[in-house]
């Protein structure tokens, strides 16, 4: 059976045919970009990650004082509902929450319903070309506000930082502040030094804490592997044997070349490997 060429989706409490589903133009959402959003990836119809997900989804809506409307229980209940409804056996389920809509007022009432909004989205996140020979990213200036912890739907310097990089023929936008890797423009960025440690940032407001990065590193801690968590330079990504980056749509993909220098051989390396199939196994062990 194929899956419908209509969608259904979930607005506001009710599942709705994709195009009888209707927001505000008051939205704040719309208005101020004053909404956080969430994207949990799909495998064999089953949700990966997604305990990590709702947490996140939590501590973001709190930090910007807002509440959500329906228990995290009920959200995961409703994306399992989207993906059998959609036939959905590859790909991501999307949701975004919103302060609510209201005429436009930089103070907003605090009585306003939040909206949410949540779709299912078809993608190839498993068999794609990148976990064979790996990303080119492009390393330019972060020009993001300084709550990255905070997985707002504010995303224009990510959307500017990808779109300069693809123009260049690169994959993905390494964003680079006071002369260290903060992250990727959608992804969290790795090294592993010639030694054999790997190194990635440290949670803090800025950067964003990836679901995949937390379950990559409890991996790589169960095998045995180094961890070094501290910032990295471009240099030493590009002298490192090699480099990654994880991301919920990704999960965790080698990068190859660096701002046209090639990063060890040029290929996947052994460590990527082992941990791109640690992580797939564990991902459908736990799926949901």
């Amino acid at each position: 059976m194929s899956a419908p060429t209509i969608r259904t989706v979930f607005l506001n409490g009710a599942f709705l045919p994709e195009n009888e589903a209707h927001l505000s133009i008051f939205d704040r959402g719309f208005l101020f970009g004053d909404g956080i959003y969430e994207v949990t990836a799909v495998l064999d119809g089953k949700l990966i990650d997604s305990a990590l997900h709702m947490a996140r989804l939590e501590r973001s809506v709190g930090e910007i004082g807002g509440h959500l409307p329906i228990t995290t229980d009920e959200i995961v209940a409703i994306e399992k509902r989207l993906v059998a409804e959609n036939q959905l056996t590859e790909g991501v389920v999307y949701l975004q929450y919103t302060r609510g809509a209201e005429d436009r007022n930089f103070f907003y009432s605090e009585d306003l319903k939040p909206t949410l909004v949540i779709f299912t989205q078809a993608k190839t996140l498993e068999h794609v070309a990148a976990v064979e020979k790996g990303l080119k990213v492009k390393s330019m200036p972060d020009q993001r506000w300084a709550r990255r912890d905070i997985k707002s739907v504010c995303l224009l310097p990510q959307v500017m930082a990808k779109r300069a990089a693809k123009a260049e023929g690169f994959d993905e936008a390494w964003l680079v502040e006071n002369g260290v890797v903060t992250e990727g423009a959608s992804s969290t960025g790795y090294i592993v030094t010639r030694d054999g440690r790997i190194v990635t940032r440290a949670n803090s407001h800025a950067t964003l804490p990836g679901c995949t990065r937390l379950a990559i590193l409890d991996l790589a801690r169960e095998a045995g592997m180094v961890l070094e968590e501290r910032p990295f330079s471009v240099e030493e990504a590009k002298a490192a044997a090699e480099a990654w980056l994880t991301s919920a749509s990704n999960f965790i993909v080698s990068i190859t070349d660096i701002d046209g220098v090639a990063v060890g051989d040029g290929t996947p390396g052994p460590m990527f490997k082992r941990l791109r199939a640690l992580y797939m196994e564990n991902a459908r062990r736990t799926a949901i």
